[in-house]
């Protein structure tokens, strides 16, 4: 019963913001958000932490066809839910001083969108997991392409053409799986998740539906080479839905190699694991480089999310319990601190009306509380220590090394890259001398304070005391290294 109210509450209310018209779609919206977030902490306190799914609904869906609408959760999904419905009511918060045209309609695709991601990371049949997988994509969609930039339209639609493309190769791959798996009494085949766990197929086989699926979680990441949709788009979105994409909808991506390519397709796995560790490698220091040499403060931290994305799916790949939990918390942490960021750069540019680091500056004079929260999601996002970033990426590099000492090597650049890149953003965009965009540069309102120290809390929060979290995924990261491992 958690889980079905997890899932179509946010749906339930978009249909209600859309009857609001005018300022109030938005603080419904906004009370719609926190409701689903205390769902979700309902579901965190009654969890055991244990390998089974839990809250689970498993009904007929197409019984004669054997696909169920099968939903639950396991450690492994709770902590995308957490996270899911920890940043959906603080992106909400950010957008209020925003004035966007047809506000119901807005706020309502946000809340349909957060069904889409909520559908993704509680599905446990293959094809509710492929239907919540499009209905998240839709929204955002029309989100990036009614409310983005100048050049919205031939960028949303090259994300659109990327993912859905992606997408299909997915379908046609679980369409497969599906035609392998022993049936029932009632019908011939089925889409459960744990039937998919039991096939048994040989290498050759294996090795293709890797990349099928591999083809559809790459793009949604992204990993290098299949990246190109993502700085445009990010760029060009408005401020909240490049906080979805960033904080929220890669998840997706990372989710779906973790539930549904590294246990499905263990052999192929095995085979071109170090092909994938190498393509994050160079999206590690690729996207550094890239992201060094940027001017625009979002494109910047577009790039970065490249070389994030990279070093999770290196410690992915390795397939070991480091790995994984790394990958786990940090997602997580990723999260946090990449909206965080966007939602600072969103201050910056009302204010000054620019995102060049050139044209800023000095803006640390009259701004002590934006400086130390900026500051403290920079750490994070350089992995400082006693900050969330360090502890995902000392057990992503730590299972990396363990793998192989040279990619650890390359791939641990991204400790001194990341700072350069980092560092050198915070350096020309608050220090030095004021500019003329600068001059009366106004510190932290009140809602800004609002949407910023609960993502500050979750910073130290993760960095001092991990097990908070990592011990909810630990049985089951364990279940699913078993079930590669047989």
């Amino acid at each position: 019963m958690i889980t079905a109210l997890l899932l179509f509450w946010p749906a339930l209310a978009a249909l209600l913001v859309l009857l609001i018209k005018g300022e109030g779609a938005k603080k419904v919206a906004f009370i719609a958000t926190l409701v689903e977030f205390a769902i979700a902490l309902f579901a965190t306190v009654n969890f055991v932490p244990d390998a089974t799914t839990q809250f689970a609904i498993d009904t007929p869906w197409v019984e004669r066809a054997g696909i169920g609408f099968s939903i639950g959760m396991d450690g492994i999904s709770l902590l995308m839910v957490l996270l899911t419905t920890f940043l959906v009511p603080l992106i909400v918060l950010s957008s209020f001083k925003h004035d966007y045209k047809n506000p119901h309609v807005f706020y309502a695709l946000v809340l349909f969108m957060q069904t889409g991601l909520i559908g993704v990371f509680v599905s446990m049949d293959a094809f509710l997991f492929y239907f919540f997988w499009e209905v998240a994509l839709i929204p955002i969609y029309f989100i990036a392409a009614i409310w983005g930039g100048a050049r919205r339209i031939p960028v949303t639609f090259k994300f659109f053409i990327y993912t859905i493309f992606g997408s299909l190769f997915m379908l046609a791959a679980f369409i497969y799986l599906y035609f392998q798996t022993a049936g029932t009494e009632l019908a011939a085949h089925s889409s459960n998740v744990n039937a998919f766990y039991q096939l048994t197929m040989d290498s050759a086989t294996q090795s293709w539906i890797f990349w099928f699926l591999f083809l559809a979680f790459a793009i949604k990441m992204p990993v290098f080479p299949f990246h190109t949709w993502q700085p445009d788009t990010y760029t060009e979105s408005p401020t909240q839905a490049t906080m979805l994409l960033a904080g929220i909808m890669l998840k997706m991506g990372i989710y779906g190699v973790i539930r549904w390519l590294l246990p499905v397709v263990p052999l192929g796995v095995s085979q071109w694991a170090d092909t994938v560790l190498v393509l994050s490698i160079i999206g590690i220091i690729y996207g550094s480089i890239i992201a060094i040499r940027q001017h625009d403060l979002k494109r910047l931290i577009a790039y970065s999310s490249i070389a994030h994305v990279g070093l999770i799916a290196a410690g992915i790949f390795t397939l070991n319990e480091q790995g994984l939990q790394g990958g786990m918390i940090q997602m997580l942490s990723h999260g946090i601190n990449v909206v965080g960021l966007f939602f600072i750069i969103d201050i910056i540019f009302r204010r000054t009306n620019t995102r060049e680091i050139s044209n800023l500056g000095g803006i640390t004079q009259t701004t002590p509380a934006l400086s130390i929260m900026f500051l403290i999601l920079l750490m994070g996002s350089v992995a400082l220590p006693l900050t969330n970033g360090f502890i995902g990426e000392f057990l992503l590099l730590s299972s990396v090394f363990q793998y192989n000492y040279i990619f650890g090597a390359v791939a641990g650049m991204t400790i001194i890259l990341a700072a350069v890149y980092m560092l050198r953003m915070f350096q020309g965009v608050m220090f030095g001398t004021k500019s003329e965009a600068t001059e009366s540069f106004a510190d932290l309102t009140f809602h800004e304070k609002a949407v910023l120290i609960p993502l500050v809390i979750m910073v130290f929060w993760i960095g001092l005391f991990p097990n908070t979290f990592l011990s909810i995924s630990e049985p089951a990261v364990g279940q699913l290294l078993s079930i590669i491992n047989r």
